[in-house]
């Protein structure tokens, strides 16, 4: 059903694919709007070892959830910054591409834990997050993508 990367020299091992989900605080995320047309905006994400899915947090309305619960298949992007060697012109960059279905988590203890484990990604202020948990989290939505199909790729630009 999904494509295998042609270049497969360059595939990464799937160990590698979650390690730079879980390293990097960002990604891409692709949902099927309005009129059919694809629609992908950044987003900051959580990849959870233990069920293996992928979680972001919304607002409760916009074209994003719209477009999720109309169409609950999605693409989620994430890449490193890159490394240019001394002496080298290019970048040498890494970067996955998950499909799966998107579920709205509908327990709120386990959207505040997740939250939380997002939020360290970025900051380890407990007193912040908790802040930030207690006015934002009753009008926040959390998803959990499920992947069916996860490729990565080393690429070099040049």
């Amino acid at each position: 059903m999904f494509r295998e990367i042609v270049r497969f020299k360059q595939a990464m091992t799937k160990e590698e694919c979650i390690e730079l989900l879980k390293d990097q605080t960002r990604g891409v995320l692709s949902v099927l709007g309005d009129d059919d047309y694809p629609y992908g905006m950044p987003m900051n994400h959580f990849y959870n070892e233990e069920d293996g899915k992928i979680y972001f947090h919304s607002g409760n309305a916009g074209y994003k959830v719209d477009a999720i619960k109309k169409h609950d298949k999605v693409s989620f992007c994430v890449f490193d910054k890159g490394v240019m060697n001394e002496g080298e012109w290019f970048y040498r960059v890494n970067s996955v591409i998950v499909f799966g279905r998107v579920e709205i988590i509908e327990d709120r203890e386990k959207m505040y834990d997740i939250a939380r484990k997002l939020s360290y990604k970025f900051t380890k202020d407990d007193a912040y997050i908790d802040y930030e948990l207690e006015h934002s989290g009753p009008r926040t939505l959390m998803f959990a993508i499920v992947p069916e199909h996860i490729t990565g790729k080393r690429v070099t630009e040049k």
